[in-house]
């Protein structure tokens, strides 16, 4: 269902929230997950065999694996209000490396920054730069996993749900999905998407996804009763083909529910992703950094 780091001089992000400084991970990413995610249908030929809907998913889930071990940079702009903004909307620069992702926060709530704390964000981008190793491992601390991630959670709904209703819709091949009953889930996180119903998209000339949303329709719990992930929770995504691949421009996640002692259960995010550039695919963190601050 399914996405910066911080040095420790001062930063807008400190004092903007003062939840730490790692993300909490959503069930669907971003593929993602940034995370995390599976396209709707197009329109076929009349007489034609209607496609087997596991096929076509097998497909798509194996091209999203493939596409993944060869992923092209980006640069781009990220509006994003989340656990990891503390609930704020966060306006970020955000440019691709190799090894991590250099973010550069521009505005908060649709304000700019004030000189002071655009001052110190850039600062905390300039140790970024003369310490690349340590900003990338706290980096990958962050999202470390995610591509990874996301590809099991896509073979998890060719594995573990009943796809079914496959049409074909404007160029992409939709259909619906729920759980199989006959698959036994393997973890808290396996348990709850297993829960859910819900819908996707496949664009039929790449076999690529273009759109994944679900739905838990009933509480699910976890942990012998300890927790519960509550009716309602819902996840959706969408890619779109950029300089002939596809990146993720939308990831909406809303997870909750309550734990023992009342602890509550949060994944959420809601994100936009917009203004893609290509970029030079080698970029060391300080050229990126030089990028961000352009």
């Amino acid at each position: 269902m399914t996405f910066s780091a911080q040095s420790h001089h001062a930063s807008p992000r400190k004092g903007i929230r003062q939840a730490g400084n790692h993300a909490r991970r959503a069930i669907f990413v971003t593929w993602a997950a940034g995370l995390l995610l599976l396209p709707f249908g197009a329109g076929e030929a009349a007489g034609q065999t209607q496609p087997v809907a596991k096929d076509l998913a097998s497909t798509m889930v194996a091209n999203e694996g493939a596409a993944a071990q060869h992923k092209v940079l980006f640069a781009y702009t990220s509006v994003e209000k989340s656990d990891r903004t503390a609930g704020h909307l966060w306006t970020e620069r955000v440019v691709e490396t190799p090894t991590c992702r250099v973010r550069l926060l521009t505005a908060v709530d649709g304000q700019p920054l004030t000189p002071e704390l655009a001052a110190a964000e850039r600062n905390r981008l300039t140790n970024d730069a003369a310490h690349p190793e340590d900003y990338a491992a706290r980096d990958r601390a962050q999202t470390g996993g995610d591509d990874a991630h996301a590809q099991s959670l896509l073979e998890l709904i060719v594995k573990g749900f009943l796809l079914e209703h496959v049409q074909a819709v404007n160029g992409d091949w939709r259909m619906d999905f729920r759980p199989d009953p006959a698959y036994s889930p393997s973890g808290s996180e396996e348990k709850v998407l297993h829960g859910m119903v819900g819908w996707l998209t496949i664009d039929q000339k790449t076999m690529r996804l273009r759109h994944i949303e679900g739905k838990l329709p009933e509480d699910v719990t976890l942990y012998g009763f300890l927790a519960t992930v509550h009716a309602g929770s819902h996840f959706e995504s969408t890619k779109i083909p950029i300089d002939q691949t596809w990146r993720t421009t939308r990831v909406v996640t809303d997870i909750r529910g309550k734990a023992a002692l009342f602890k509550t259960i949060g994944k959420n995010v809601d994100s936009t992703r917009s203004a893609f550039a290509p970029i030079a695919q080698n970029l060391t963190v300080a050229q990126a950094v030089a990028i961000a601050e352009k």
